[in-house]
């Protein structure tokens, strides 16, 4: 897209960059899900694990560029939402030119794998769990208007747990 350029990044590596602004809401990118990744469609050799985004259903896909470039951020100034089979990045506030943009990879995340965060942010939460559902119940009440549906939809116990939470906190 001609609105973000991948270049390098403070946080690790390259990263994505806004080149015009956004407002609050507003979609930065489309991303490119052709890709599957499956039984009959394996890596091929290059091709990293690590840039695999797990989706509903047991459904992989690897991710394109600029999408595979999007760091991980504890105070994200973009999220993920899927509209009508698409998924977008879609900025959760005013973004500036230059900006580099972030989402918190623990939304629509139920894995455990432990890593550590290097975001920088005055949030940062450290040692990270891949898992939504071991965050503080502040961040979870704060991202779950962000959980796409079919995220809802696959933990749907856990999800209606965590209302119960919210409601009684």
């Amino acid at each position: 897209m001609d609105d973000v350029e991948v270049r390098q990044s403070a946080v690790q590596g390259r990263g994505v960059f806004e080149t015009r602004g956004f407002a609050q809401g507003e979609r930065v990118l489309v991303i490119d899900d052709r890709r599957m990744v499956d039984a009959d469609h394996p890596l091929k050799p290059g091709e990293d694990e690590d840039h695999c985004d797990y989706l509903g259903d047991g459904r992989a896909v690897l991710m394109q560029s600029p999408e595979r470039y999007i760091s991980s951020s504890c105070d994200p100034n973009v999220f993920v939402r899927t509209v009508d089979c698409v998924r977008e990045v879609v900025a959760r506030r005013d973004i500036s030119v230059g900006e580099e943009i972030a989402y918190d990879y623990i939304i629509d995340c139920h894995g455990g794998e432990k890593w550590n965060c290097r975001c920088g942010s005055a949030r940062c939460r450290g040692r990270i769990v891949s898992s939504f559902f071991v965050l503080p119940l502040k961040w979870q009440r704060e991202y779950l208007p962000l959980l796409n549906p079919w995220f809802v939809e696959e933990h749907r116990e856990k999800n209606e747990l965590l209302r119960l939470k919210i409601e009684v906190a």
